[in-house]
């Protein structure tokens, strides 16, 4: 997919709304990528669920949130 600058998109913005009406999906970024332009019409973009990925690999203890409370308090004091 192409990557168009956002001043270059802003300044041919016609233009660029009859790339994406032909089905010329593009990227416009300022440094990084912020907007993708694509057709109304478009196939339907399947996004990879990421919440919960690493589900099965990760384990969290059940005392987490009480973890390294001993070296706060002495840190710190006691809140």
């Amino acid at each position: 997919m192409r990557t168009i600058d956002i001043h270059e998109a802003k300044a041919n913005r016609v233009r660029r709304v009859k790339q994406a009406g032909r089905a010329r999906s593009f990227l416009i970024a300022a440094g990084t990528p912020r907007v993708v332009a694509i057709p109304l019409d478009a196939p339907e973009v399947a996004w990879t669920r990421r919440l919960g990925f690493l589900e099965a690999a990760v384990c969290v203890p059940e005392d987490f949130d009480r973890m390294g409370r001993a070296k706060i308090v002495r840190l710190f004091g006691a809140p």
